[in-house]
């Protein structure tokens, strides 16, 4: 299986991109918290969620 590097990227960058949310999040899980970071970031959530379905397609 060949290593898509725009997978790579596109994690990495969602992984900075939300460093402190997680941060916050794994310290200290509450209702208030995940909507907070949900709310803030909302794309950088959609892409992580949607990373598995991503990695599907582009790996046929």
């Amino acid at each position: 299986m060949p290593i898509n590097y725009y997978l790579i990227l596109l994690i990495s960058l969602v992984l900075i991109d939300l460093s402190t949310e997680l941060r916050i999040l794994f310290d200290h899980i509450t209702f208030n918290s995940l909507y907070f970071a949900l709310s803030k970031n909302p794309l950088a959530f959609f892409i992580l969620f949607s990373y598995p379905y991503l990695y599907k397609k582009l790996n046929k």
